[in-house]
């Protein structure tokens, strides 16, 4: 008589500085199906994990910058061939946690959320490789559409050229767990920043997965970090966060969207956040204006030869 075969469910880690690190709180959040079984865990960050990955992406942010821009649009024309290889484990993580929750803690209300999905697995994943390398042709071209020859008078050129803000935090909505946070990561990518991007609550396991594709893609240590956790505790941190240049939301509740920016209001970040995305819309999410957001412009005066 054969004995019952246990499944080894896999625990999905933060990524930070290129390492998979656990929580240091030691905390993992169990993912579900539809039906309740439980599919995995992942970590649940802790605003120490938050700080070491704001950490990280500072260091790694001059290195990432100074890059040639060909080169940072080469590294993430191979994090989407990584995304290809890697298509099977995201489609299988899309519809099988995709409308699922995590699982309910003790105390907590049970959500009265369909648990259904709206864009196809395999069609997102392929809107995502596609969006990367959309955002991965613009690394050497943004800079022409969004700087500028301006006419001035008297014997100078006056030249407008586009910077990096700097460190990014990505806060990611729960819809299109994939589509979305690629969406909102590869503009500010692009661009020369760094960024700590915080998943999708109801679907992790896309962005744990992503972390794996970032880490054998070239892309340098720190320039991605990824955070699992609990999107409501999370966020005041980010906003209140000194070393965070900007933020790029999208989707989320009125009351995340005001604390975003209320925090903006105490340290002058940058607080982009988008309302009423459809993430399978090009036109809407593939404009350079995306990338506008993620830039400083730099105007240098230079005399003319007379």
């Amino acid at each position: 008589m054969s004995e019952a075969r246990l499944d080894v469910l896999k625990t999905y880690k933060l990524y930070i500085d290129g390492q998979f690190p656990r929580s240091e709180s030691g905390r993992s959040t169990p993912v579900t199906d539809a039906k309740g079984k439980v599919l995995a865990h992942v970590a649940k960050a802790s605003r120490k994990d938050l700080r070491d990955a704001v950490e990280a992406a500072r260091k790694a942010q001059p290195g990432w910058q100074n890059a040639t821009a060909y080169l940072r649009g080469q590294i993430m024309y191979r994090m989407a061939e990584m995304m290809e290889g890697k298509r099977a484990e995201f489609v299988e993580a899309l519809e099988s946690v995709g409308a699922a929750k995590p699982a309910k803690a003790a105390g907590q209300a049970k959500s009265k959320a369909p648990r259904v999905r709206t864009l196809d697995a395999d069609a997102e994943v392929t809107a995502s490789i596609d969006r990367l390398v959309h955002y991965a042709g613009w690394a050497d071209k943004y800079s022409q559409v969004l700087g500028c020859n301006n006419p001035v008078s008297g014997p100078f050129y006056n030249f407008t050229s586009t910077e990096p803000t700097g460190v990014v935090a990505v806060v990611a909505p729960d819809e299109a767990p994939l589509l979305a946070l690629v969406s909102l990561i590869a503009p500010a990518v692009c661009a020369g920043n760094t960024l700590i991007a915080v998943s999708s609550g109801t679907n992790p396991i896309p962005a744990a997965v992503l972390g794996e594709v970032f880490a054998t893609s070239d892309v340098p240590a720190g320039v991605v970090n990824i955070l699992t956790g609990d999107r409501a505790e999370l966020i005041p941190f980010i906003a209140g966060h000194r070393d965070i240049d900007a933020v790029h939301a999208a989707n989320v509740s009125a009351d995340h969207a005001t604390t975003l920016r209320a925090g903006a209001a105490e340290n002058v970040k940058r607080v982009t956040v988008r309302d009423g995305v459809v993430w399978t819309d090009n036109d809407q999410c593939q404009s350079p204006w995306w990338i506008e957001s993620f830039v400083e412009m730099k105007t240098v005066w230079h005399p003319a030869s007379v």
